[in-house]
């Protein structure tokens, strides 16, 4: 089985969780996927099946969006709310001030990430350090904050935000640095991704449970073709004797690519409209980057 899906992710599962279900459900054992989401947090997660698992790598970067709600006064281990408390606070601010202390976070800005995090620093992974009590220096991150809108919620001394960001952006950081600039504090307690990888929440199928039928056939019936994630590559149509070539690993002369005249990667089809792979145009001719393999 070869494809894309896109997974509203449920509350209280890994993404491996969500992975190993897949496998079960699906009968696939080659599944990949792309920007592994807290167990806390809900919504779009992008899995690839079969053999589009060979272009998780070349996922083209989008925007992502996240919908969530902190609280003001707390800090935790985690930054969010399933983490241990490491200091309660009194609270001053009020809407205005956080939407002011907000605006320090937006366009490009830099971000330590988190220790309960899947970065690998000296070959392991900074949650199975924080795990055993470890904390390391983490270089600071680029990120790039296009859109933060900041409401009040329901609950005291809480407050819901939505975010547009560049990949690799951590909300919960970008919470508690809203905090500490307020001088409080501050934890996320809810996460929902809304957009990532260029596919909406609307896209998402529900994960299903154990033995519900009619849920696993909703599942496949929302399968996506392979290239349906490399969209924003631009495509390119070459001939029939092209499309063999490219096919067995062969570069491409661009004198004969009308379409491809910018250096970059393209999404190639055959003359049928048959999805062959990515090429890279590196000025010289069109190279192979990767061929697609249904099987």
């Amino acid at each position: 089985m070869t494809g894309v899906i896109i997974i509203n992710k449920p509350k209280g599962m890994t993404s491996f969780g969500v992975v190993a279900r897949l496998r079960k459900i699906l009968g696939e054992k080659r599944i990949g996927h792309s920007g592994t989401l807290d167990p806390m947090a809900t919504g779009v997660m992008t899995v690839l099946l079969g053999g589009a698992t060979k272009f998780c790598q070349l996922l083209p970067d989008h925007n992502k969006a996240y919908e969530g709600v902190f609280r003001l006064g707390i800090t935790t281990d985690t930054l969010d709310i399933t983490g241990e408390v490491l200091t309660e606070n009194p609270v001053t601010a009020g809407l205005d001030e956080v939407r002011e202390a907000a605006k320090k976070f937006t366009g490009e800005i830099t971000q330590i990430p988190p220790m309960y995090s899947a970065v690998s620093v000296g070959g392991r992974r900074l949650y199975e350090l924080a795990r055993e009590g470890v904390t390391v220096e983490r270089p600071e991150r680029n990120a790039l904050v296009y859109l933060l809108d900041i409401d009040k919620s329901e609950g005291e001394n809480e407050y819901k935000i939505y975010v547009e960001c560049s990949s690799g952006t951590y909300i919960r950081t970008l919470v508690s640095d809203i905090g500490e600039a307020l001088g409080c504090g501050a934890a996320l307690t809810q996460l929902n991704r809304v957009k990532a990888n260029g596919f909406t929440l609307a896209q998402a199928a529900d994960l299903p449970e154990a033995g519900d039928e009619e849920g696993e056939k909703l599942l496949r019936e929302k399968i996506f073709p392979a290239d349906a994630a490399l969209k924003k590559y631009p495509a390119l149509s070459v001939s029939g004797a092209q499309g063999v070539r490219f096919h067995n690993g062969g570069d491409l002369a661009l004198d004969r690519l009308h379409e491809c005249r910018a250096k970059g990667i393209y999404r190639v089809y055959d003359p049928d409209g048959v999805f062959l792979g990515l090429g890279e145009n590196d000025g010289e001719s069109l190279k192979v980057k990767r061929v697609f393999i249904e099987s």
